[in-house]
């Protein structure tokens, strides 16, 4: 395992469980603690990332409550043993899709981001995989995020 890759996740698991302490620790002592604990995985991470210390407590350290990962949601359209991938805004190719939205359920956000990004209406047919995107994608994030990959028509 590359040894950045090891401290990036001691360092994403510090912030968690400073995000659960900060949700669900009642003593202020406690509080002062966990904010602590919070603050050093910060500046830890801008560290390792050479980022600037409050550019990775607005990315890394804003959310509240149980920390989960973020859903993203990916169609897969075959056509002739082709299939289609949209560009990025960064110049890289990708299957059409992005973050679920809130009140959206997958299979909705599938079909919205495929009307967006490629201009076609779809039909969801099912789920064909999850994976975990730091498996399988660089860089590395401060979050872990779960892709949906969707079979449509």
């Amino acid at each position: 395992m590359d040894k950045n890759k090891k401290w990036i996740d001691y360092i994403i698991e510090l912030q968690s469980l400073a995000q659960a302490g900060l949700t669900y620790g009642k003593d202020v002592y406690d509080q002062e603690r966990y904010e602590r604990i919070r603050q050093l995985s910060a500046m830890m991470m801008a560290d390792i990332s050479n980022k600037p210390v409050e550019q990775v407590e607005g990315l890394f350290c804003n959310e509240v409550g149980y920390q989960t990962p973020k859903i993203d949601t990916r169609a897969a359209i075959f056509k002739e043993d082709k299939i289609l991938l949209v560009q990025e805004k960064n110049g890289t190719w990708s299957l059409p899709g992005g973050w679920c939205d809130v009140n959206v359920s997958v299979m909705e956000n599938t079909i919205k981001e495929v009307k967006e990004e490629a201009g076609l209406d779809v039909v969801v047919k099912n789920v064909i995989a999850i994976q975990d995107r730091e498996k399988h994608n660089q860089p590395i994030y401060a979050y872990k995020v779960c892709k949906i990959l969707c079979f449509v028509k």
